[in-house]
């Protein structure tokens, strides 16, 4: 699984979140996304590899801001981490 977090201007509420949330949906087969307007990002695990420049126009399409995106390989955390 890949984590993408996007780094997107223009959140103002929790509304705003839904709108980008609704817009990666919509384009993608994500497994989870979630946005934070305090934190100005978007948090997406997806399955398989996503076209940066398609997620760019998608969100930008709602009328935010893309100002980076980085990927990155998604380990689940274990909720017992002692345990091997």
């Amino acid at each position: 699984m890949i984590q993408y977090t996007i780094a997107v201007e223009g959140m103002a509420c929790s509304m705003c979140e839904a709108h980008v949330n609704d817009a990666v949906r919509r384009a993608f087969p994500v497994k989870k996304v979630t946005s934070s307007h305090s934190k100005g990002q978007t948090q997406i695990l997806s399955e398989e590899t996503l076209d940066e420049d398609a997620l760019r126009q998608a969100i930008s399409a709602t009328g935010y801001q893309v100002l980076s995106i980085q990927s990155a390989p998604y380990e689940k955390k274990s909720r017992f981490p002692f345990r091997k």
